[in-house]
């Protein structure tokens, strides 16, 4: 089922990749908040919860890189705007269920677009750095769940994975 429009927006007419043309939307309170999931093993998640991994703050580097990794998303993402974000928050929660870690990712920007890649680049980022920093103690981590859990802003108005009937929480 399309989303929010009936055709690619990076397409121009003859079906080139293109920056969209966002000069003439309107400046608007726009927020994104992505999730993810990095699943381990018991042992390695006590390891990470203690502080006691070899390469440190497990959770902290992971907040860290983000955060930078939302402002860096023009860069890795060829299509994406620069933006000037006026928020980036990440939290990084123990989930013994899982086992393993939560992330969520929330971007906020006053501007003409979103900040749906942002959110999105940030949750992927901290949860490829949790398996770079526990590998050598679990390998077998396994990244996953990463989506968009909602989005506000913009002339598409608020979005939400629960209402849109893709598996939101």
């Amino acid at each position: 089922m399309p989303g929010t429009g009936d055709k690619l927006t990076h397409l121009d007419e003859t079906g080139a990749a293109n920056m969209v043309d966002v000069s003439e939307k309107s400046v608007t309170s726009r927020v994104a908040i992505a999730s993810g999931t990095v699943t381990m093993r018991p042992e390695t998640l006590e390891l990470i919860r203690s502080g006691n991994a070899k390469k440190g703050d497990v959770i902290g580097i992971a907040r860290i890189a983000g955060i930078m990794a939302a402002k860096r998303t023009h860069e890795l993402i060829p299509l994406c705007h620069p933006l000037m974000l006026s928020k980036v928050h990440v939290e990084v929660e123990p989930d013994d269920k899982l086992p393993g870690l939560r992330v969520t990712a929330t971007t906020k920007v006053s501007g003409q677009t979103g900040v749906e890649m942002e959110a999105l680049t940030a949750c992927s980022l901290a949860c490829l750095t949790i398996y770079d920093m526990a590998k050598a103690v679990d390998r077998g981590m396994v990244i996953g769940d990463i989506r968009l859990i909602e989005k506000a802003g913009g002339k598409s108005g608020h979005w939400t994975a629960a209402d849109s009937g893709t598996g939101g929480t």
